[in-house]
């Protein structure tokens, strides 16, 4: 997928770990489908109550859903001793989301010596369909762990 190598031969267990050290992750049912040295897809199946008055996944939640994709592409390249963090994103809500299940992916462009940027693409998937409703660029920072 990528020409990127990880600094940390554990960096996939390191990435899994911290995923699952996060309760809102599991609260909402968000997983990760493939995970690759600057490469993350995550889902997120639909809910009822993930949604705003139009029956849409709200904002937030397909925000959350980006930040993460993008969160775990750019620490699956970062050195061991280092945890992840947002430090800014922009997020273009292109069309309505709702279908069965939201998939984030997110990719490195750039992965720094302690800032990364990625970028990732949010789709839902509806019949066998995917269609583009979000795209978010993202800068993460390395911080001592």
């Amino acid at each position: 997928m990528s020409d990127f190598q990880p600094r940390d031969p554990e960096w996939e267990a390191r990435c899994r770990a911290s995923l699952a050290a996060q309760p809102i992750v599991s609260a909402l049912g968000m997983t990760i489908e493939r995970l690759e040295p600057g490469f993350c897809e995550m889902h997120l199946p639909f809910r009822r109550d993930l949604t705003q008055q139009h029956g849409f996944f709200q904002a937030g939640v397909v925000a959350m859903l980006a930040d993460n994709a993008g969160g775990y592409a750019a620490y699956s390249l970062m050195p061991a001793g280092t945890e992840v963090l947002a430090v800014e994103f922009k997020v273009n809500l292109m069309s309505p989301a709702k279908g069965e299940v939201m998939i984030a992916r997110g990719r490195v462009l750039k992965s720094g010596r302690t800032l990364s940027v990625t970028a990732v693409e949010v789709f839902m998937r509806d019949g066998g369909k995917e269609s583009l409703v979000a795209a978010m660029q993202q800068t993460c920072i390395g911080v001592a762990a």
